[in-house]
């Protein structure tokens, strides 16, 4: 019987993983965790709380424009917002490690709407990971 969800592996662009630690450490707010000796430098982990489950970041190809996505579970409406401007915010400072997309704070979100959506967002990182943030 399957009791929960062990880690996602999302795949950036080769040569990246230090945007990666940028955007899931610092913009998400996700804690390191220690990865495996043989592959430090190809592969990086980051703790969801205290839950026990992951997200694995390796280098491979990517697509953009998939629908593929993980959805993040927030505690409350507040935390959902603020992890929203987080996001909005590093996509229009820039840089490396900035979104390629993110739905703008006070605005209808991207995705599909209907009342079995009330609170929810996207975003793509910056290799074009889609990822939904709903509470």
């Amino acid at each position: 019987m399957i009791t929960g969800i062990a880690h996602i592996n999302l795949t950036v662009t080769p040569g990246t993983l230090e945007q990666a630690r940028e955007f899931y450490g610092q913009t998400l707010g996700l804690s390191p965790a220690p990865v495996p000796e043989l592959q430090i430098g190809t592969i990086l982990w980051f703790d969801i709380g205290s839950s026990g489950q992951q997200i694995h970041v390796t280098c491979g190809s990517t697509d953009p424009k998939s629908t593929r996505h993980p959805c993040f579970k927030l505690p409350s409406r507040d935390e959902l917002e603020a992890t929203k401007t987080s996001i909005y915010d590093h996509h229009v400072r820039g840089g490396p490690a900035a979104p390629m997309a993110a739905d703008k704070p006070g605005e209808e979100g991207s995705g599909a709407k209907g009342k079995e959506y009330p609170q929810r967002f996207f975003a793509r990182d910056y290799a074009g990971n889609l990822l939904e943030f709903t509470m």
